[in-house]
């Protein structure tokens, strides 16, 4: 398979580059796409002069900071129309163990997406207060109560994706960030009858950098599963 790692960019110069060539020592075959929100960092620039270094390495850059979400479906966007048969999500700040994409695209060949989950087997979370800890385990289970979604961590940014998924949905038509942008893809997967299948994996706060994470994104996932509850009852989804 084809295969791209998708990872949006916001003033993670200081990462980037170890996550790089953390997936160039996996396999040189793996190409990875950057989607830079003009950080003021300087990371697009950074990314750039990586690529002489790095052949598969891809960047796209975008005008302001305009949200995860919007990141990713022109992450998709560009993996679609550049034949990828396989899509890797994850992020940048490294709380994502780059050794987990092969297991994942072996199971890519009995299912359409999978799901590194943090809450499967346990809790699997390094460094994370507990009060954080807390508010996302109870999310996921909030998630799960309202919309149905039978997974048990929604709101998780690492996955893979068949392109027959992203091919089915217009990306076009999705407007949400952050959390609620994880559920919400996975939602859709979910209801077009795909397969899903979630692998345990250890997630490790960020060490460099700063979190994104804003009560407004927060807000906006709680009222997510709510549409999206309704969404299910009427077949209001593409």
């Amino acid at each position: 398979m084809k295969t791209v790692v998708v990872t949006p960019t916001y003033n993670e110069r200081r990462n980037i580059s170890e996550l790089i060539r953390a997936v160039n020592e996996i396999s040189e075959q793996f190409h990875v796409l950057v989607v830079d929100d003009n950080s003021p960092d300087g990371t697009g620039d950074y990314v750039e002069s990586l690529q002489d270094e790095f052949p598969n390495l891809h960047l796209l850059r975008r005008k302001a900071k305009m949200g995860l979400g919007s990141a990713y479906c022109e992450g998709f966007k560009y993996a679609l129309k550049h034949d990828f048969d396989s899509i890797v999500q994850m992020d940048a700040d490294l709380s994502h163990d780059p050794s987990e994409i092969p297991r994942m695209l072996d199971l890519l060949t009995q299912f359409d997406l999978i799901l590194g989950s943090r809450y499967s087997d346990g809790v699997n979370v390094v460094r994370w207060p507990i009060r954080r800890l807390i508010l996302s385990y109870g999310a996921n289970k909030y998630t799960r109560w309202v919309t149905g979604l039978p997974v048990s961590d929604a709101t998780g940014g690492f996955k893979c994706w068949s392109r027959k998924i992203l091919e089915s949905i217009d990306l076009t038509s999705i407007r949400s960030q952050g959390y609620s942008f994880q559920i919400e893809m996975t939602f859709r997967a979910w209801q077009k009858g795909f397969r899903i299948k979630e692998i345990p994996i250890i997630f490790h706060d960020r060490t460099v950098g700063e979190s994104k994470m804003t009560r407004s994104i927060m807000f906006e996932a709680a009222a997510m599963v709510w549409r999206l509850r309704v969404w299910r009852i009427f077949g209001w989804y593409k």
